[in-house]
């Protein structure tokens, strides 16, 4: 007849695996979460700054103007992203080192891990030489 026998032993170490699994979740959800909202901010950044700048080309050449630059802008992000990052567009011309040089600005707010709540602020800019007619 086969005796099934009791270890004391085992009986201590039952909740040891919940607790352990517990306190590896308290420090790894928040590592997760901040990953991901770090590469969101980097996703919105670099789609921003790709559109400024093919904004303020577009807006650069002959017959074009600060307008169509924005406007191409916001065209872009919205493709790419969402329109809600595409409220603050701005594009100007100004003087480097002598030549004319447009400028297109973006400013967005990207919320916590795109949800809502605090978000991170961001301003971007291209920049682009008008081309003589």
């Amino acid at each position: 007849m086969l005796r099934l026998r009791h270890d004391r032993r085992s009986t201590g170490a039952r909740g040891a695996a919940i607790v352990d699994f517990v306190l590896v979740l308290v420090v790894l959800v928040p590592l997760v979460l901040g990953i991901l909202q770090v590469s969101l901010v980097l996703l919105v950044r670099n789609t921003l700054a790709a559109a400024a700048a093919d904004g303020a080309r577009y807006a650069a050449t002959a017959g074009r103007g600060e307008a169509d630059g924005a406007a191409r802008t916001r065209d872009q992000i919205a493709g790419a992203i969402s329109g809600r990052f595409a409220q603050d567009v701005s594009a100007r011309t100004v003087l480097v080192d002598g030549a004319p040089t447009v400028v297109v600005t973006v400013r967005a707010s990207v919320p916590a891990l795109g949800l809502g709540g605090p978000g991170v602020d961001i301003q971007v800019a291209g920049h682009a030489v008008e081309e003589e007619q």
